[in-house]
């Protein structure tokens, strides 16, 4: 009887982690994540921010323009000089927008 009870126990408690663990990863994932084509017109590695001249973003409902964004990781930069053509992805997190991955385009 004893055993059960603490069988029971242990189980509850491992299926309180997992329903944590999948609440923490279902925050920190982005909603969505969209590639787009654009060209680099500033980088700032140092405050992790990259300006495009980018096409329009459909799932944003963003029209064409000229925006500075947050980078995932400013290391992404690096390679990247203004007036470079690149691809991009771009993802919604926490209500802000942030680059998530840049490359230049072929």
């Amino acid at each position: 009887m004893k055993h059960k009870i603490l069988t029971r126990k242990i189980s509850t408690c491992q299926i309180s982690r997992a329903v944590v663990a999948t609440a923490f990863l279902a925050v920190a994932m982005p909603a969505w994540a969209q590639s787009v084509k654009g060209t680099v017109t500033k980088l700032d590695p140092a405050a992790g921010k990259v300006t495009l001249d980018h096409a329009a973003i459909p799932k944003l409902d963003m029209d064409a323009m000229t925006m500075a964004y947050r980078v995932k990781d400013p290391a992404m930069l690096k390679d990247l000089k203004a007036g470079d053509a690149v691809d991009f992805e771009i993802a919604e997190t926490g209500g802000a927008y942030t680059v998530t991955q840049i490359r230049k385009a072929k």
